[in-house]
């Protein structure tokens, strides 16, 4: 892992305990009329976006080998176990969300997620794109 990806990891933390340790400086920094939780939030996300955004660049991450990258292919678990894994992992994510989540929200992801199985199973490796030179 590189300096700038154990950054990446790490950032957010110093923030929750900013928060969990000091959160009258976090409602003031908010100011009046805030809610400091709805803020917390977005500030949570925003670091998780760029923890997101900052691994997509990693070869075999967001569809890589689609755009030419050459990845080589894994095998170990859970790869050479469960077909699809990121996709089963999502979908049993979801699946967890049923107790709050209305199912027809549930199963529409999921059918998405399905359909995306299905297509990504027929890769043709001919269709894959070329490096520009």
């Amino acid at each position: 892992m590189g300096i700038a990806a154990a950054i990446g990891v790490l950032a957010p933390f110093p923030f929750y305990y900013w928060l969990w340790t000091q959160p009258q400086a976090w409602v003031n920094l908010c100011g009046k009329g805030q809610d400091p939780s709805k803020v917390m939030a977005y500030v949570s996300h925003f670091l998780k976006l760029i923890q997101v955004y900052q691994l997509l660049g990693e070869s075999g991450t967001y569809y890589g080998v689609r755009f030419g990258k050459k990845i080589p292919w894994v095998t170990e678990f859970p790869f050479g176990v469960i077909r699809d894994p990121q996709y089963v992992g999502s979908i049993m994510s979801l699946l967890a969300c049923l107790s709050w989540v209305p199912i027809q929200y549930i199963l529409l992801w999921v059918l998405g997620y399905v359909f995306m199985i299905h297509v990504e199973s027929k890769e043709d490796s001919s269709t894959r794109a070329n490096p520009l030179s």
